[in-house]
């Protein structure tokens, strides 16, 4: 017998991993598939990082860690904080979880009832939407136009804000379009959510090390909302430390409480020692950031020339993070004879069976017109995709 929760029914299957999935079955059938599907850096973890994790074991850093996090990495966030972004987060107000996506449940989890309405700006990250839905929180979209360059304006925030608003999501660098939002831009957003006191907004800077164009700015450095603001940030884009699972939020006092509470019930402190690991990323003076930064910045830059070549793609230069959201809504209706491309996820479903080449559809990121690439991945390995792409949407009338 089955009995599921409506809660567990009410999630999607996160369509990154499903696609990454979908790849991995046909490369293990010798398929010879380029995945551009998943968000993952494909560099190594630097070496200073892998020694530290290797002298924690031996320094016996096997037993139950603090809920919140270890003290010292703590610190070293609350210093990463004030020195590269501007604000100010003793070490009570940062809760290191096991990841970017367990920090927002956390917060979500603590700050969202059943009915309470969240703004979330699209194209988005999939699993913001889901995680509303988990908390019972009413999603509202606020939908940005590749002509503004995938930005929202201040004045489509207002007219989403009612009396139920009590969080807005914000991303920038951006997954899934690699958009930045500059100061000025930041600023206006700030002013608008300065206006509505009873709303929180939570800011997801996991990308803020790759950018190409301009500076990070962080929204809890507008002093006007920086009691309202919590900051999401980890190690896996920066440091190429995905799968070392660390997350970690800077929070008000009260709600970093609550996060404390929360993950006390539900995992503890994350492992032991991938935090000793993610001291020696955020302590580290080495060059690893700008090495990888570097590379997307000059992939980016390939992807993005031979894509804007294929007849029918309407592709935005993004300005970080490693994804391209090209509109794809040229294809949509067409066929080649055997497969009828409806949505971009048939259109993302096609390129792979027919180019051996994994993307997402964009409906899972509120982007309907599009699919998203992935550019984590060699310059030889991205020219090849983009030629099978134009090979297999050229068959397409």
């Amino acid at each position: 017998m089955e009995y599921l929760s409506d809660r567990i029914k009410s999630l999607s299957v996160s369509q990154t991993l499903a696609m990454a999935q979908k790849s991995n079955e046909l490369k293990a059938k010798g398929i010879d598939v380029i995945s551009l599907s998943l968000g993952e850096p494909d560099f190594n973890t630097p070496d200073y990082i892998k020694e530290a994790a290797k002298k924690a074991i031996d320094d016996n850093y096997s037993k139950y860690p603090p809920v919140p996090g270890y003290r010292d990495l703590r610190e070293a966030i609350s210093k990463k904080f004030k020195e590269e972004n501007g604000i100010n987060y003793s070490p009570d107000q940062i809760i290191v979880s096991a990841g970017g996506k367990h920090a927002l449940i956390n917060v979500i989890l603590s700050i969202i009832n059943p009915g309470d309405e969240v703004i979330i700006l699209a194209p988005y990250w999939v699993s913001y939407y889901d995680q509303v839905i988990f908390a019972g929180g009413k999603p509202v979209i606020v939908t940005a136009t590749l002509e503004n360059d995938f930005k929202v304006k201040p004045e489509q925030i207002e007219a989403a804000i009612t009396d139920k608003t009590r969080l807005m999501i914000f991303n920038s660098p951006s997954n899934p379009t690699g958009m930045v939002y500059n100061r000025e831009e930041m600023e206006s957003i700030a002013r608008v959510v300065q206006k509505h006191k009873a709303m929180l907004v939570i800011s997801d800077e996991i990308y803020e090390h790759i950018i190409f164009d301009g500076e990070h700015v962080s929204m809890a450095s507008f002093d006007f909302i920086y009691d309202r603001v919590i900051t999401v940030n980890g190690v896996s884009k920066g440091y190429a430390m995905t799968g070392w699972r660390i997350g970690y939020i800077g929070a008000p006092v009260w709600l970093a409480k609550a996060c404390n509470k929360l993950q006390g019930q539900f995992t503890s402190g994350v492992c032991s020692i991938a935090q000793r690991a993610a001291l020696a990323a955020i302590q580290g003076k080495g060059n690893s950031r700008q090495v990888m930064r570097d590379a997307f910045h000059r992939r980016r830059d390939l992807i993005c020339g031979l894509l804007k070549e294929i007849k029918g793609l309407k592709v935005r230069v993004p300005q970080g993070a490693f994804y391209v959201m090209p509109d794809i809504s040229f294809f949509l209706g067409k066929s080649d004879g055997e497969n009828k491309i409806v949505s971009s996820d048939d259109l993302a479903l096609y390129l792979l069976e027919k180019a051996q080449v994994a993307t997402v559809g964009g409906s899972a990121f509120g982007a309907p017109d599009c699919i998203r690439i992935s550019y984590a991945n060699s310059d030889d390995l991205l020219v090849e995709a983009v030629k099978r792409i134009k090979a297999a949407l050229e068959k397409l009338n």
